[in-house]
């Protein structure tokens, strides 16, 4: 059986329509640890969506659902919480975040979280 992979999304919503919605039903899924942040408090499944970023939690990957211009406010967050990968969903390159990332030695991949889970390459990066 694969590794669980402890994950979190950031830009989580809990309206059904957003693809950080589905990315977090997808996960919990595949039985995945989650962990969700949104400008918004609420719930996924059994997982609640905080408003703040913890920098103690313990996280393999980040997941972003934020546009790079709303990313910023993120930065020192992302980097204390030292992911092994940071996954930019489409619509939220950012090449400044990359290459901080890179620089620490963090993976960065352009993908989308909910096809590398359907096409079980969640765990190959």
């Amino acid at each position: 059986m694969p590794t669980k992979i402890s994950t979190l999304v950031l830009g989580a919503s809990e309206n059904a329509e957003r693809y950080s919605f589905l990315a977090i039903v997808a996960l919990r899924k595949k039985e995945h640890p989650v962990w969700a942040v949104g400008k918004k408090a609420g719930q996924v499944l059994d997982v609640p969506i905080h408003t703040t970023l913890s920098t103690t939690l313990t996280i393999d990957t980040i997941t972003l659902y934020l546009n790079p211009a709303h990313q910023e406010a993120y930065y020192e967050s992302i980097v204390a919480l030292r992911p092994r990968r940071i996954i930019f969903n489409p619509g939220t390159e950012n090449p400044v975040l990359a290459t901080l990332a890179n620089q620490l030695g963090i993976i960065t991949q352009e993908a989308c979280t909910l096809v590398l889970l359907q096409t079980g390459q969640y765990h190959l990066h």
